[in-house]
């Protein structure tokens, strides 16, 4: 295993300096140093001395990718992206472009928490909900009971989070007034905030992810292991428990480990509706204010993020299944 995860620890390190040059490439296509000031600064009449001056405190005075003036080495060191580079393969996130006092590893630190609080009962209520309704649905199969389930999974799938937020924010906040329609405050209070995007949350992904599992678990339900099982004389909920979800567990690893990146980077719609300040406003602030310092910083994170997930889940896969091995 340790060759494994060495191995993986290798590709993981050539995709973060990928993605951080394609990062890289894609904004400063889009945008210039100069452009970048402009905006930051703002006002129509911005002189170049102004942004010269913006430049310079931010360390945007250097040549992107490549200075024709210096020799050998340093014509390549001393570029803006390889200094950002470096500091950024370090874990030393800098400061935000926009806002100077701004220091982007203490705001990470501190939206992280406010993320973690919606994004963990999420995941861990999504999953038992998802997994216990599609194993009432597999137990009813080829019922009414399944049919209709399978039909509310289609249109619980078809309608977008969107409409969730909206309706739900109209009866719970505005009709009955059992929640505040958005917001955020710490500590036990946070729990009253919280609950409806958390509630929200789960039922725009349920139908999705229980129709998925129910798929995952009918196709195990037909095999030989699960006839034989029942030959013994073992009772059908039995042999859904302890055989068929047991068996198909690698799949539903797969699925769910595929959003834990989102439980550390939090969710940029349910967090921007509901003005909670965790990382996924904190994205959506930097996006609409071309902060590069944080789009790049949380792009490189989500790839460190997914990288590390994956390597994870195949190390659960060794705990599930003792069958799989890692070479």
């Amino acid at each position: 295993m340790i060759k494994y995860l060495t191995r993986r620890f290798a590709y993981g390190l050539a995709i973060l300096v990928g993605v951080n040059l394609l990062t890289f490439f894609l904004f400063f296509t889009v945008n210039t140093p100069d452009d970048m000031a402009r905006l930051n600064i703002g006002g129509k009449r911005v002189t170049q001395e102004q942004i010269e001056k913006w430049k310079a405190e931010r360390g945007y005075d250097k040549p992107l990718y490549w200075d024709a003036s210096q020799a050998g080495a340093a014509r390549v060191t001393h570029t803006v992206f390889w200094e950002r580079s470096v500091s950024l393969m370090l874990l030393d996130f800098g400061r935000s472009d926009a806002r100077q006092a701004v220091d982007i590893g203490h705001e990470i630190k501190t939206r992280m928490g406010v993320s973690l609080q919606l994004a963990v009962p999420i995941f861990i209520l999504q999953l038992i909900i998802s997994v216990a309704f599609a194993l009432l649905l597999t137990f009813f199969r080829h019922s009414r009971i399944d049919f209709w389930g399978v039909v509310l999974c289609v249109l619980m799938l078809s309608i977008s989070s969107l409409f969730y937020i909206i309706v739900g924010q109209f009866f719970f906040s505005r009709v009955l007034r059992l929640v505040p329609i958005n917001g955020y405050e710490p500590g036990l209070d946070a729990i009253k905030f919280l609950a409806l995007p958390i509630v929200l949350s789960l039922l725009s992904r349920l139908g999705g992810e229980a129709r998925l599992y129910r798929a995952m678990l009918l196709e195990e339900v037909g095999k030989d292991y699960v006839r034989t099982a029942r030959a013994k004389g073992l009772s059908e909920p039995v042999v859904l428990m302890r055989h068929v979800l047991r068996n198909a567990l690698i799949p539903i690893i797969t699925s769910a480990g595929a959003y834990l990146p989102y439980v550390f980077l939090g969710s940029l719609v349910f967090e921007s509706f509901f003005g909670i300040p965790g990382l996924g406003a904190f994205v959506i602030e930097a996006i609409t204010g071309q902060d590069f310092a944080i789009v790049r910083t949380m792009v490189f994170l989500g790839a460190l993020l997914y990288i590390a997930s994956n390597a994870l889940i195949d190390v659960v896969y060794t705990w599930v299944d003792p069958r799989v091995r890692l070479t």
